[in-house]
């Protein structure tokens, strides 16, 4: 049994970090996540592992990149709307769980080649980023 620290369903692991249920699954199989068993006898995942591993997802991006950045925020998904007004064009990416919404130049849209389907990277650099979670009874 899982004892008082973190630990997610299959399903939501799976959510959290952008892959199948099996996959979370296998993984679980060959210890590359730590699993048990909640008390209602369910497969759960420990946060602690899952964080680790998916730290570990996102280190296998940074590693083929040509260039080095100061911005740490980096979410690679798939591009699901290009829309161009004029000068200005208002990308969405699906990354994972997460939707990301990029304001920029049609100049620039064009130039990357951005359309929907194709993989793109969001990189954000912020001053303030506001980090939310769910209140504890």
């Amino acid at each position: 049994m899982i004892g008082c620290m973190t630990h997610f369903r299959v399903r939501e692991a799976a959510r959290l970090i952008g892959v199948s249920d099996d996959t979370v699954r296998r993984w679980a199989g060959q210890g590359l996540l730590e699993a048990g068993l909640d008390d209602a006898g369910v497969q759960v995942i420990t946060g602690r592992s899952l964080a680790e591993r998916a730290k570990e997802l996102a280190r296998g991006d940074e590693d083929e990149a040509p260039v080095l950045r100061s911005a740490r925020n980096r979410f690679t998904g798939i591009v699901t709307s290009v829309e161009v007004s004029g000068l200005v064009a208002v990308v969405e990416l699906q990354c994972g769980p997460s939707r990301v919404v990029s304001l920029m130049t049609a100049e620039a849209c064009g130039e990357l080649g951005l359309e929907v389907g194709s993989r793109a990277t969001a990189v954000v650099k912020a001053t303030q980023v506001i980090v939310e979670t769910a209140r504890k009874e």
